[in-house]
């Protein structure tokens, strides 16, 4: 046993110590992307993360004095052997039938009350949890206090409970100890299924070739190199090799002793769920990668998103209507005040559309139940191209992106698509289109108008008195004349002469302060349906797209060790 011997001592990996405050900071920060990702990335791709912290926070709220060990290994490996040996007792079943550890067994160094919390929550029932405290040990077994040592059912039993249950504990203990026979030591089910599966949890992992007493002295260095090379293969260089025989004594030191330093440093613990945080953050790094997202989608993308709500809101139609309504109150204000009654019984183009009428009055309240206004529903070309403008607002924004975002971009760009109609509708109701203000030309021409139609009136009342009294015989009216031509015909022609002349000099002004104050419109619609725009398809995008930025950064933190 002198090469077994020599063989043992290798050195044993976890030097470096994890800082409790560190890990915790680290899982604080995977908590940290969870919640920045909560409804945004598939739930399956969550899984791991949120196992690991409800796993993590419980192992370290349980006791830190305590670390557990699993040996776990193949049918026939000699896990119960070893098992039994280390503890000098007869605790776990050995014999030829197959598999023979069908539960896992426990044996606790010192007292049983203090590992009891941590046992019920890894699983072992109380009837196999055994107790290695002995008053004739002495201090024999003081350096092995705090450590539970488990025995596991075999990986590859032929009942697919014991398998089960080997993968649900190799997630909770803290050390593996993985038992390896010379006859099955390259066998590829532990290889690829187990050991490959461990590459980030090397300082938490040991491999021993157990039975190394049924190979000739001289073989066993050859079968170590051997399986040194498959561990460096599955990615565990560096991980401790050694030796053991369960017969022997002086084959169990290198074991032994690499428990006592792993129950001296109390890192265990730490190490695996430090090795557990690195395996997740592996795992998430592609669903973040390292894009630096813009701050929302670009200014082309906004501006086709602000042309596409216009024209489903039905601002060319509001604009237009705006105009002619422009027209109508104005010449219903400087038009001949003989023919404004006549005027103002046509229906304001605005009040159609239920929009602000001559007064600012608005539709009746039960007409409002119904719709905002009565501007016509979009078409089936407006509806494509605000959907098409989304698409590119989304696409845009998410260019930069990993695979698993975009699509939560496009959902959130999306998300309020079916409340968008109620809300233009309303904003249309709701802007102020600049028609409420009657402009001071209108006055000062109505004004003029009303003078000149004054004068008309006086001049018609002065001739027709005038044949009044010729008719009844009576002296006649001595007329002044300006030059040729009697006064009262030159109010009544002058009067209806520059009526006409103020009306075709206010046509072409009206027509441009129409085209004015359609323009003056369009701003303010436009505006306003930005602002909808901005509230129900960017900002929800530049949510997803903070999110994302938290979610980066989280993920950064936990990686720092």
């Amino acid at each position: 046993m002198s090469n077994i011997a020599g063989r043992v001592r290798e050195v044993f990996r976890g030097d470096q110590r994890v800082d409790a405050d560190a890990l915790i900071a680290r899982l604080d920060a995977v908590r940290r992307f969870l919640t920045a990702v909560d409804g945004l990335l598939p739930d399956a791709d969550l899984v791991p993360a949120h196992t690991l912290v409800e796993r993590a926070g419980t192992r370290l709220a349980l006791s830190r004095d305590h670390t557990v060990v699993a040996l776990a290994g193949a049918t026939g490996s000699g896990k119960s052997s070893l098992f039994n040996a280390l503890a000098q007792l007869e605790l776990s079943p050995v014999g030829v039938r197959r598999p023979t550890t069908g539960v896992t067994h426990a044996c606790v160094w010192g007292p049983l009350e203090g590992a009891n919390h941590l046992l019920d929550w890894i699983g072992v029932l109380p009837r196999h949890r055994f107790v290695r405290e002995s008053a004739l040990d002495a201090d024999d077994e003081t350096a092995l206090h705090g450590l539970i040592l488990l025995d596991l059912p075999d990986f590859d039993s032929v009942q697919r409970s014991h398998r089960l249950e080997v993968d649900r504990l190799l997630g909770l203990v803290d050390q593996v100890v993985w038992v390896v026979d010379p006859q099955k030591y390259a066998d590829r089910v532990i290889h690829d299924s187990y050991l490959r599966e461990f590459h980030r949890h090397r300082e938490v992992t040991l491999v021993v070739l157990n039975q190394a007493d049924r190979l000739p002295p001289a073989e066993v260095p050859r079968v170590l190199d051997d399986l040194r090379r498959l561990l460096d293969t599955d990615g565990l260089t560096g991980v401790p090799l050694l030796a053991t025989t369960a017969i022997d004594p002086a084959g169990m030191v290198g074991l032994r002793n690499a428990l006592e330093r792993t129950v001296a440093e109390r890192q265990a613990a730490l190490r695996r769920l430090a090795g557990d945080v690195d395996t997740v953050v592996a795992g998430l790094d592609e669903l973040v990668g390292s894009a630096r997202p813009a701050g929302g989608p670009d200014d082309t993308a906004v501006n086709g998103l602000n042309r596409a709500l216009a024209g489903a809101a039905g601002v060319p139609a509001v604009t237009e209507a705006v105009e002619r309504a422009y027209r109508h109150r104005a010449g219903a204000a400087t038009g001949w005040p003989v023919v404004r009654g006549w005027r103002r019984l046509r229906p304001d183009p605005l009040r159609r559309l239920h929009l602000p009428g001559p007064t600012g009055d608005q539709a009746d309240p039960a007409e409002s139940l119904v719709a905002a206004t009565s501007v016509p529903d979009p078409t089936a070309a407006q509806r494509s191209a605000l959907g098409l403008a989304i698409r590119a607002v989304a696409d845009r924004a998410a260019a930069d992106l990993p695979a698993a975002w975009p699509g939560a971009v496009t959902s959130a760009a999306r998300s309020r698509l079916g409340d968008l109609p109620d809300a233009l509708d309303r904003t249309i109701a709701g802007t102020d289109l600049g028609l409420d203000r009657r402009p001071l030309w209108w006055r000062f021409v109505g004004g003029v108008q009303w003078l000149v139609t004054l004068a008309a009136v006086v001049g018609l009342g002065w001739l027709v008195l005038g044949y009044a009294l010729r008719a009844l015989g009576l002296p006649a009216l001595d007329n002044p004349m300006v030059g040729q031509v009697p006064l009262p015909t030159v109010l009544l022609l002058g009067g209806l002469l520059a009526g006409l002349l103020v009306a075709a000099l206010t046509r072409p002004v009206v027509r441009w302060a129409a085209r004015r104050a359609r323009a003056r419109a369009d701003q303010r619609l436009t505006a306003r349906v930005a602002q909808v725009g901005d509230e129900y398809v960017l900002t929800p995008v530049r949510i997803v797209l903070s999110s994302y930025a938290q979610a980066r950064d989280a993920l950064r933190d936990a990686a720092r060790r």
